[in-house]
């Protein structure tokens, strides 16, 4: 909750400072940035390309004593492609306190911060060694200038303005024989504006080395508990852990996935260990407080204080946890580490309420919040999100130690009672998300957001009498892995088990939810497909004064009626994406037609969300709200239809050999897609296009796209 946090921040000097770069922005504009290789525990390899600079980060953990052991790290600069001088590059290399913990600096010639010392509950005593710069064979001494800063921490959110607002041009670099520079350096820190009288959180220590790209440095953190050290993790040594763990890195990924054995080229194999380095490269431990609405509340109240070790979706733009999304990436790393994803879903399921109820979004500490919008902060405690973390259980379940599933069943029972008394639909055995946006005037459709799918289209008039088809399907899952874990502790399945065989009873379902008139399974409730948004002029304020902007708003052409929701896409296939109907269903010809049909649901590129052909495809939600869930190709539900198809293909049932043929194809253009975009663009994306297959979102997105690395190891 209160870390010793090392860091890394660089510049490369330019006219008025460059810019000062630090966490992952989407708006830094980097080519390309991730993990090629990281395991999880003890070692990474990260590169990163910004404008002609390239920087790899490299580190390595060597396990020891009682607090975690020593740990290394070595950042290599070079410049590619610049004709002329390089620009002069700073590495900024920091320790902060925040709460609690004490730090020691060691100089060399008054500038030169050498080492320091600390202390911690979690780590006890530790140095923190920074090592002379070498040339990029890591023997021959480089030329640097060295700057160094002691400053009070306003806190981890904000240190960069910290050393931002410390810079100064004062500084000559002037290495022998060679024309003097003046560069920007950390000089004197005199605090924040805003921030005057605020007692300090910690203390930040900082080592700033100026140099000439192309260099190495390192920098070693060594245990004080560590006793037999066979000598400092740097330098040979450092380059022979770093050659071994990598080897090891590469003979597990193999063993794991097999990516080889099915003949994929080196470079697919190596796209496929970054998507998977980089999402256990983005993991991160929160600590803090929700800020949760009730309704049994008049204003909102922060949550009991929680930590959270989660996997998160993008670097960039979602630095935190989401409930549905939690469950996707974990499919991922239950495969690479059990162990490692067991500990994650223990970590949600401890955020749970009284009741029962998860917030699906996590913003725990400073960190986190900095990142969200204010209006997005407040979490709703009726609001729902699919428990897709039962999927990832689900794939654990064999191996799973029984104490661990009896610490959990409590939780797991607790949860599934939530959703049963809270998500309950107009009639038995039918299922409502809640939380649907209150003022339906505003948007063409109001959005969904408890469902994952946001914007994708709902009944038009939001209503108590909606009967949701993907929150149904969702339950009969949720019953099945409940029914199996009672099972493996020996408790009562019965109630589960019932359940279960309920929401999977194929009559029941078209009963309920198959629309005839459509030829697909839909939602059901108040509904007019007759919508539309058009611009409407503002009456000004008061007389003389200027007329405010035009605003569009929603114009309904016909009444809503009760009836099935005309929106043939994801929600359309959940019956089939979590394999509730039968191999020999009437229906799974129709359902697969539909996924093969190019005018609807079939791109090159992997299923789109929304048919082609239906009336809200590829439209605005508001003025400023473009659509999300209305087309675009996204990876977890193509990953879901893939599991489906591959498991219809195996079944005996007349659409056998059609499943698998839609099977072959669809594993095809997913993975050639994902490939190709990666390859032209550096990254996995959050969403690809269904027109020209092109990454669109934010980006680096390896929390979920990451499941392509399952798709290529057909392991579902």
């Amino acid at each position: 909750p209160s870390p010793v946090s090392p860091g890394l921040m660089w510049l490369q000097q330019g006219e008025g400072g460059g810019s000062l770069r630090h966490t992952c922005e989407q708006g830094d504009g980097l080519s390309r940035y991730g993990w090629l290789m990281h395991d999880g525990e003890n070692f990474g390899v990260q590169e990163i390309h910004d404008g002609g600079l390239f920087l790899k980060t490299e580190f390595v953990k060597r396990p020891g004593g009682e607090h975690g052991g020593d740990w290394s790290w070595r950042v290599t600069a070079r410049m590619e492609g610049t004709g002329g001088p390089a620009p002069l590059l700073s590495l900024f290399f920091y320790v902060a306190t925040d709460g609690q913990g004490t730090l020691e600096p060691h100089l060399e010639n008054k500038s030169r911060l050498a080492a320091v010392t600390g202390t911690s509950e979690e780590l006890g005593d530790f140095t923190l060694t920074f090592l002379r710069p070498t040339a990029e064979n890591g023997e021959d001494p480089k030329y640097a200038s060295y700057n160094y800063l002691d400053a009070a921490s306003p806190g981890l959110h904000r240190l960069t303005e910290v050393v931002r607002s410390s810079l100064s041009n004062r500084f000559v670099f002037a290495p022998p024989g060679k024309p003097r520079r003046r560069f920007f350096a950390v000089d004197t820190f005199r605090g924040l504006p805003g921030a005057v009288g605020e007692p300090p959180r910690g203390r930040l220590l900082l080592h700033q080395v100026t140099l000439e790209p192309s260099g190495t440095v390192e920098v070693t953190f060594e245990s004080g508990s560590v006793a037999d050290r066979p000598g400092r993790l740097a330098g040979g040594a450092l380059s022979a852990a770093l050659a071994q763990h990598t080897a090891a890195f590469e003979q597990r990924f193999e063993e794991t996935f097999g990516l080889g054995r099915k003949g994929f080229p080196a470079s697919q194999r190596r796209f496929a260990q970054a998507a998977l380095s980089d999402m256990l490269g983005g993991m991160g431990y929160f600590h803090g407080r929700s800020l949760v609405q009730s309704p049994l509340q008049e204003h909102p109240v922060p949550a009991p204080e929680a930590a959270l070790f989660t996997a998160v979706p993008s670097r960039s733009f979602f630095p935190r946890g989401f409930l549905w999304d939690e469950g996707f990436h974990q499919l991922l790393l239950a495969r690479w580490d059990p162990a490692l994803s067991r500990e994650v879903i223990a970590h949600w399921l401890d955020l749970m309420n009284a009741e029962g109820w998860i917030p699906r979004e996590q913003i725990l500490g400073e960190e986190a919040r900095a990142k969200v919008p204010p209006e997005f902060l407040l979490q709703h405690s009726e609001t729902a999100n699919p428990p897709t973390l039962l999927l990832a259980l689900q794939r654990l379940l064999p191996d799973a130690p029984l104490p661990y599933l009896r610490r959990l069943f409590p939780r797991l029972r607790a949860w599934y009672d939530w959703y049963n008394r809270t998500q309950a639909g107009p009639l038995p055995l039918t299922f409502r998300w809640r939380g649907r946006d209150p003022h339906p005037e505003r948007f063409l459709n109001p959005k969904t957001l408890a469902s994952g799918l946001d914007d994708y289209p709902r009944a038009s008039h939001p209503s108590p009498d909606e009967r949701h088809l993907d929150l149904r399907c969702w339950m009969a899952l949720a019953s099945r892995v409940l029914g199996e874990v009672a099972e493996r502790l020996g408790e009562p399945s019965g109630p589960y088990r019932e359940m279960e065989q309920a929401l999977s009873d194929n009559r029941l379902l078209e009963q309920l939810h198959w629309a005839q008139e459509l030829g697909a399974f839909a939602d059901y409730g108040n509904h007019s497909s007759a919508v539309g948004l058009r611009w409407q002029r503002v009456v000004p304020a008061a007389p003389g004064r200027p007329p405010p902007d035009p605003q569009l708003v929603r114009e309904v052409r016909e009444a809503p009626r009760p009836r099935f929701v005309g929106a043939l896409g994801y929600v359309s296939l959940f019956p089939l994406l979590l394999q509730l109907l039968r191999p020999d269903s009437p229906r799974l010809p129709t359902v697969l037609a539909t996924m093969r049909n190019e005018r609807q649901l079939w791109t090159p590129f992997g299923l789109r969300s929304l048919a082609r052909d239906s009336p809200l495809y590829m439209q605005r939600n508001t003025q400023h709200d473009p659509p999300y869930w209305r087309g675009p190709v996204w990876v977890n539900i193509n990953y879901l239809a893939l599991r489906a198809l591959h498991g219809y293909a195996s079944a005996n049932g007349p659409q056998r050999e059609q499943a698998a043929e839609l099977y072959r194809e669809l594993r095809h253009n997913l993975v050639a897609n994902l490939y190709r975009q990666y390859t032209e663009s550096g990254f996995l994306w959050e969403q690809y296009s269904d027109s020209t297959g092109r990454g669109q979102g934010c980006h680096p997105f390896a929390g979920w796209s990451a499941l392509v690395v399952l798709v290529m190891a057909e392991d579902y």
